[in-house]
């Protein structure tokens, strides 16, 4: 991609990294979508720090996972590509600090666009905010089981 398209593409995503909430739903946003859509990996790598993290509880091997966006990106294109995959939050709390925020933000996955809840869990997010913007730095998420039930503080309820 040449410097020029890359800036105008990047000028869209401006808006995307101005606030908390913004930057939020916009890595939703970048997720979800019908099957075998290409999904908006330009959006989510300008949404994070070029050093980010992300982290989850690896249940075969029984520990926990650690991976670049990049293979974040990987493994969701092969997860997707055979179905639908639609996230959105239901639930957030959100502690700041100087440049620093924390976000615990409560999701709901469907496996069509307004199908039924298939799964939910939690993304542990941490945000900082340099530049004149705000980037993803790390995220660790945890999805809901039988012996792992989110806790009412978390629940949109």
């Amino acid at each position: 991609m040449t410097t020029n398209k890359l800036n105008a593409q990047n000028k869209n995503y401006e808006n995307d990294v101005q606030t908390i909430d913004a930057l939020i739903k916009a890595s939703y946003e970048v997720v979800s979508g019908e099957k075998v859509a290409k999904r908006q990996w330009e959006r989510d790598n300008y949404l994070h720090h070029p050093k980010a993290v992300y982290s989850y509880f690896d249940r075969e091997q029984k520990k926990q996972a650690t991976m670049t966006l990049q293979e974040f990106h990987k493994q969701t294109d092969e997860m997707v590509f055979g179905k639908a995959f639609y996230e959105n939050e239901v639930n957030r709390e959100v502690r700041v600090f100087s440049n620093i925020a924390h976000v615990w933000s409560t999701y709901e996955t469907r496996l069509e666009k307004d199908g039924k809840v298939e799964r939910r869990g939690i993304n542990s997010i941490q945000l900082i905010f340099e530049n004149h913007r705000w980037y993803i730095i790390s995220w660790t998420f945890s999805g809901e089981n039988d012996k792992n039930i989110i806790p009412k503080t978390f629940d949109r309820n």
